[in-house]
């Protein structure tokens, strides 16, 4: 069954990057996300007629499609197949003319004693030359792959996480118009006790100013709100959002992870994987470089033709330079340090990648805890005190302070839950990121039929 995904940005929704096969990586995370729970959001999440609403899956496609940072590696792919198929190639045969004695003083005249030598020349190469210089460009390959890799995990995080910024931009939106409705009523409540002489006039001018400070809010978030669209847009190249909103839950949570099994997937991330394309790379380059130490050997083989006797002979000889393996040492010491480094720079970043993995883990635990400890317990509480303080106020036994005071409790509660759920997701995303594998399906009650052998 296809689920034409909503994407509520689950802290875990990003995507499983191909380790093996490149070539799927793109059918890899449409599958991913296309099989997401996070289109189970969409019966939760209608959307109004006459507006276009955009899925996480939709943007994924987009991009693939349309943002130029993966297609440069098609290019490069290409510059590196062309420097392959020279490298596969033997040494080239060289055609050479030779005159001698073609003019002089005395008896030889001008071309009386002429000899001609017609030769043909190459280069034997010794010590697998040819093999070394092959290897170090698939090698190359190897690590461009490695790359890209890099850069598809990169690009699709980032259209997660934008796209998480709308779903947080949009929810910040519906609160501000929901308080500016709330100031309504405030304000009509507040100008019925002015009239009823219980309320004084500035009373009223205070919620006055209530509701034009609510609105200015309105407009500031519908503000975000568009930034946001176009920032996700603009990862197609689109200047001017076709869509109006997009779909997803953004209070949807899975239960915690153990951090030693997150980081014992850090294996897989591509920056790690590159160090081992790398260490390929610097092996095949040391190889070619100690092929250097031996000596080719240049030869040749013609015919000359004795103007003197009128006659032809063949010739033949060949060349080598001395002391080669001598005169290789630096840069044999030069291409084993190189290989060396890298070993060490795989360890600092796997150190790195440590600290990152473990601050996103610890960052993503406490928003989780934030905010549903709002969304639970903190946040109805506050709402059964407006519902209080509103009655308490109507009645006389309340200051309009008192009513205002528990509005905006109650308002600051609500939006920073709203932030702390969007936080929450963006480290999710940072930490698939950094495993380059969706966080556990079992945390939707959920299993994308993914083939494992991607």
């Amino acid at each position: 069954m296809f689920y034409n995904f909503s994407v509520p940005l689950k802290g875990a929704t990003l995507l499983q990057l191909s380790i093996k096969r490149i070539a799927v990586i793109n059918l890899l995370m449409l599958s991913l996300w296309s099989y997401s729970p996070l289109s189970l959001s969409q019966s939760l999440n209608k959307p109004t007629t006459g507006e276009k609403t955009l899925t996480l899956s939709s943007a994924i496609k987009r991009t693939l499609k349309d943002n130029p940072a993966l297609k440069v590696f098609k290019f490069r792919q290409g510059v590196l197949e062309g420097k392959l198929q020279s490298q596969h190639l033997s040494p080239a045969f060289e055609i050479a003319f030779e005159m001698e004695n073609f003019a002089g003083t005395g008896d030889i005249g001008v071309l009386n004693s002429t000899e001609y030598t017609l030769s043909l020349s190459s280069i034997l190469e010794m010590g697998g030359k040819r093999a070394a210089r092959v290897g170090v460009a698939k090698s190359r390959s190897s690590q461009l792959a490695a790359l890209r890799k890099i850069e598809a995990l990169n690009l699709l995080s980032e259209v997660t996480r934008r796209y998480i910024d709308i779903l947080a931009a949009q929810e910040r939106l519906s609160l501000a118009k929901e308080a500016t409705i709330l100031a309504e009523d405030t304000l009509a409540e507040v100008e019925k006790r002015s009239k009823a002489g219980v309320a004084p006039g500035a009373e009223v001018k205070r919620a006055l100013a209530g509701v034009g400070n609510a609105r200015l809010v309105v407009t500031s978030e519908e503000q975000q709100f568009d930034y946001a669209k176009v920032a996700l847009a603009m990862m197609w190249k689109e200047t001017t959002p076709s869509f109006t909103q997009v779909d997803g839950n953004l209070y949807q949570f899975s239960a915690d992870i153990e951090f030693k099994k997150l980081f014992s997937k850090v294996e897989q991330n591509p920056e790690i994987l590159i160090y081992a394309a790398e260490e390929r790379l610097r092996g095949a380059q040391l190889r070619l470089a100690r092929t250097e130490s031996s000596a080719d050997i240049k030869w040749s083989v013609g015919i000359r033709q004795i103007q003197e006797v009128n006659d032809t002979a063949l010739t033949a000889g060949f060349s080598m330079p001395l002391f080669s393996s001598k005169r290789n040492i630096g840069a044999v010491i030069s291409a084993q340090a190189a290989r060396d480094e890298v070993i060490v720079k795989r360890d600092v970043t796997m150190l790195a990648l440590h600290n990152q993995l473990y601050r996103a883990y610890a960052n993503r635990k406490q928003a989780i805890l934030t905010a549903q400890s709002l969304k639970n317990s903190i946040i109805p509480v506050l709402t059964e005190a407006l519902d209080e303080t509103q009655i308490a106020y109507q009645r006389g036994r309340y200051s309009y302070l008192d009513y205002l005071t528990a509005r905006q409790e109650l308002l600051f509660a609500r939006r920073a839950m709203i932030e702390s759920a969007a936080a929450a997701l963006r480290y999710g995303t940072e930490i698939e990121q950094l495993i380059a594998e969706p966080l556990p399906a079992s945390q939707y009650n959920f299993t994308p039929p993914i083939n494992n052998e991607f």
